[in-house]
């Protein structure tokens, strides 16, 4: 189990969907904005995609956005 995926470890996971050449996120900025929102979207009642039920939002949002459960958009720092 990992505890927190490094900044480069969550690039390379988002950025893995994205088309060859191309990169979504290309800095921690990026990260950090959309799990953010995440976040916020648990909170606001929104259904976990992923992690432990015990969880904090943010881990959470962190979990979804390492495992691939929510994805950022190109271009607009928005989760789908």
């Amino acid at each position: 189990m990992m505890l927190h995926p490094s900044y480069v470890d969550m690039m390379d996971a988002v950025n893995s969907d994205a088309p060859e050449g191309e990169e979504i996120v290309q800095s921690r900025y990026s990260i950090v904005m959309a799990s953010a929102k995440r976040a916020r979207q648990i909170v606001s009642g929104d259904e976990p995609l992923a992690g432990k039920p015990d969880e904090k939002p943010l881990s959470i949002a962190v979990d979804e956005l390492y495992e691939g459960a929510v994805h950022i958009l190109p271009g607009t720092g928005a989760e789908q």
